[in-house]
């Protein structure tokens, strides 16, 4: 009975290890919990075009836009942990557990990191029919009317709308804001003037800006954009401390097999190395940004930290 035992452990073992090593078999999900157009939306196209390509498997884009990334975000935590269904989310990730009271999911019991794919600034966009130049105009604006000026983000919890409150409170100014299920929906509405600004992804808004359908006051990072170095910081434009990355990552169900994570982790590393990805993530502004999963897990977890503080400071609750 002993041997009996020592023999079905011995190739269950043997079959899950087979299974993980013909990973993947099938073709890939990546849940974008966006809308197509948005800045991560087109991150996950980018790189899942190659990762597909060398995989040998498609990867298939699933757009499940809502509630600042979270319907996407619960969808992949409940899935399969069998690297098959993949989240591609923003670094709004990290605010929402601060915002939204009553997840279904644990953001770090229930998921685990893979790597960070890319890093890109936001930029502060205006209509040119605003008449606005500068951050400086927007800013004695609001505090001219305060409260009556508003503000377009890709959802509450987006990195847009945590990119946006930083701003406010480091320029000291209150302004109304709208929330949108994507970027497009928001950029529309910036240029037909239903809105007055909002921190765009650079890789969404750079056409309209080279169109004149927008115009670019300020860019997010703490460095200038290359694909627009004409372009202040927000920093430079005199908001001290106003500063934001917008990080694209890749993420799976904690029980996610090692292996997988390590698979899938090599090939997105490897797509951002090749000088296809890489001229597209320069063509969009981006750059590429990877970590080890471990590490990654731990930036997360800084992130939120960093996040909560801003949502306490700023009273940021999901309605």
């Amino acid at each position: 009975m002993k041997r009996l035992i020592t023999l079905l452990a011995a190739t269950l073992l043997a079959g899950v290890a087979a299974a993980q090593s013909a990973y993947p078999n099938k073709p890939i999900r990546f849940i974008v919990p966006f809308t197509p157009g948005s800045g991560t939306d087109i991150i996950a196209r980018t790189v899942g075009d190659v990762m597909g390509k060398n995989l040998g498997q498609p990867i298939v884009i699933d757009n499940k836009p809502g509630a600042g990334g979270t319907i996407g975000a619960a969808q992949v935590a409940r899935s399969e942990p069998d690297g098959y269904t993949v989240l591609v989310h923003s670094s709004g990730h990290a605010l929402n557990p601060a915002i939204y009271p009553n997840l279904s999911y644990d953001t770090l019991k229930d998921l685990t990191g893979v790597t960070p794919l890319a890093a890109l600034p936001n930029v502060m966009v205006v209509s040119p029919t605003r008449g606005w130049k500068t951050v400086a105009d927007v800013v004695a604006a609001a505090k001219a009317k305060p409260g009556q000026l508003n503000y377009a983000s890709a959802g509450v919890g987006s990195a847009t709308h945590l990119n946006a409150e930083k701003f406010k409170l480091q320029a000291g100014i209150d302004a109304v804001h709208v929330p949108f299920k994507g970027t497009p929906e928001a950029l529309s509405d910036v240029i037909g003037g239903r809105d007055d600004w909002f921190f765009a992804p650079l890789s969404s808004a750079l056409p309209l800006i080279k169109d004149g359908k927008l115009l670019a006051l300020a860019v997010s990072t703490a460095s200038r954009s290359p694909a627009l170095p004409d372009v202040p910081t927000t920093v430079e434009a005199g908001v001290p401390g106003s500063d934001y990355t917008f990080w694209v990552g890749m993420i799976v169900p904690s029980a996610t097999p090692p292996a997988v994570v390590k698979r899938l982790h090599d090939e997105a590393v490897k797509a951002l190395n090749t000088p296809e990805v890489k001229q597209r993530l320069a063509n969009l502004g981006a750059e590429a940004f990877t970590m080890e999963p471990a590490a990654f897990n731990g930036y997360i977890k800084t992130e939120m930290e960093s996040a909560a503080q801003i949502a306490k400071a700023a009273n940021l609750k999901a309605q």
